[in-house]
């Protein structure tokens, strides 16, 4: 709808235009400040340039109203505009607010955690925030591939074997073992230690020359836990990389790099120039024993990801790798390739409360909070949509016990049962939403027309989300929709009155708008409650 009005306008004033939306709704539905932009060229008030090109839409079909207001243009939509664009829709259910192939590729990368335990609750803000993205951006017509990128080799690989080897001496053997300060631990390297008695016997706990091979076992096990929990969540992904398998292309990548003079020895350690590039220092991509760095496996990892052509890639980490943006986009360059491609999105870590206190750690995992323990008590709809009521590299703190509540103070709980609620109104009329598709707007009171504008909003408010990566729009639009509904409902009696078909037509409207945004969101509406 929007952009139809955006479009109209600019075609009768010959001009590109911003359009923006009055906070006063009885102002107009639209207001332009062009008027402001022309004072210097027209050499005139901006007040009487607006009056004059205002008169310009005296014949328009698609406004009510066209009025100048303090050098703004604001525009009142018609009813017969608003009800076309609304049957568009109704007719329309499984395309509303979707749109054609925007010709553009997009690799997005998110949650990535390593495979060395599952996922915990800071991985779950970047892993539902991906998910969103991606669901998002395909309904707008990119083509978006998701992965996973496996951080399967180096020194925590190690560490996961001896970890699962004193596990297993611990558990199985019912040894004594002395941990080291650091290791992997809980109650998921138990399970695993029994797994691997039963498949590979007992004493490879104690062979050290097989701790390697304990660790590629944990590896798959871990892989499984996290894929299950991410499915949970109901997130799938289309590739996972293994950095592991990668490593075997640094070569071909190292000489990339030296003929782009990007790299050099001292301390025989190979650096590379990534300080000339915006990051404050040097970095070391191969240590003195010759082994590779964590940043030589990155490295490798972009250049695979460029060389497979996409028009875009996004990742998405943790708060914690702000500074590791510099030099991975820095290495991306010196490969000859165009680090402005790259978008790195982060988010940031979350405190989670219940009933006001801190929430305990999982015994499960040692030391952090588990995503699936949180998904259990709360469901995977609420943790979703909790998520996303924030922009992810913004700090979140959230109690678990205010979700599950069930009423206004539970966010998901009121809008379902808003959604829920227009079912409710429509079963009582014994009606379905196609009974009402052609009815007319005519005669309709202000309230439900701007019922009928706010859902209509829905399309602009998922191309901004997507082009800001802000998915706290579409949150804040639902809550602001659903309020609007409540407000309405409780207002206006509405089966039995004598609008009572052009009110359900304007609640089904509402009521597609909510699905649409909640399915995007990766949350199933809830027909009743």
């Amino acid at each position: 709808m929007q952009t139809v009005v955006k479009n109209h306008i600019e075609k009768v004033l010959e001009k590109e235009i911003v359009l923006e939306k009055p906070k006063d709704i009885s102002l107009g539905h639209f207001a332009t400040p062009v008027a402001f932009s022309l004072a210097k060229e027209f050499r005139k008030s901006p007040m009487i340039i607006a009056e004059e090109l205002a008169q310009k839409f005296s014949d328009s079909g698609i406004f009510e109203k066209v009025e100048a207001v303090k050098g703004f243009i604001n525009f009142t939509l018609s009813k017969k505009f608003l009800e076309d664009e609304s049957k568009k829709a109704l007719l329309a259910e499984d395309t509303f607010a979707k749109e054609s192939s925007k010709n553009e590729k997009i690799l997005l990368e998110y949650v990535s955690a390593n495979p060395t335990g599952p996922l915990h609750i800071g991985h779950a803000r970047g892993a539902v925030t991906g998910d969103a993205l991606s669901r998002l951006g395909k309904h707008l017509g990119y083509d978006i591939i998701t992965e996973y990128y496996v951080n399967d080799a180096g020194a925590q690989m190690d560490l996961l074997g001896l970890s699962l080897a004193l596990a297993g001496q611990e558990t199985i053997l019912n040894q004594e073992v002395e941990y080291p300060e650091k290791y992997y631990r809980g109650d998921y390297l138990f399970d695993i230690a029994k797994e691997v008695e039963k498949e590979l016997g007992s004493e490879i706990f104690t062979d050290e020359s097989r701790q390697m091979e304990l660790a590629l076992f944990a590896k798959e096990r871990v892989l499984e836990l996290i894929k299950k929990d991410m499915a949970d969540l109901g997130i799938v992904f289309d590739n996972y990389v293994s950095e592991k398998s990668l490593y075997s292309s640094w070569e071909d990548t190292k000489e990339v790099l030296q003929k782009n003079g990007s790299l050099y020895e001292k301390d025989d350690k190979l650096w590379i120039k990534s300080s000339e590039l915006g990051d404050d220092i040097d970095r070391v991509v191969v240590r003195d024993n010759g082994i590779p760095t964590y940043l030589a496996g990155d490295i490798i990892y972009h250049k695979n990801k460029y060389d497979r052509n996409f028009d875009k890639y996004i990742n998405i980490w943790g708060a914690d790798h702000h500074g590791y943006i510099a030099r991975v986009k820095a290495a991306i360059e010196f490969l000859g390739n165009d680090p402005k491609k790259l978008e790195v999105l982060l988010a940031q870590m979350v405190q989670l409360l219940k009933g006001g206190e801190p929430y305990k750690m999982s015994k499960r995992a040692g030391n952090v909070i588990l995503m699936s323990d949180i998904v259990e008590e709360i469901g995977s709809d609420a943790l979703r949509f909790v998520f996303l009521t924030k922009k992810s590299d913004t700090h979140l703190d959230f109690d678990i016990d205010k979700l599950k509540n069930q009423d206004s103070s539970n966010p998901i709980f009121y809008i379902n049962y808003a959604y829920a609620r227009i079912n409710q109104v429509f079963k009582k009329a014994e009606k379905s939403f196609e009974d009402v598709i052609e009815i007319s707007y005519e005669d309709l009171n202000n309230d439900s027309i701007n019922l009928v504008y706010e859902s209509l909003l829905l399309p602009n408010v998922l191309n901004e989300a997507f082009n800001k990566r802000d998915m706290q729009k579409i949150t804040d639009y639902l809550y602001s929709l659903a309020s609007s509904i409540h407000r309405f409902y409780n207002e206006y009696k509405i089966v039995g009155n004598e609008n009572e078909d052009k009110y359900l037509k304007v609640l089904s409207l509402c009521s597609l708008s909510i699905k649409t945004s909640l399915n995007l969101l990766g949350i199933t509406p809830k027909e009743t409650m």
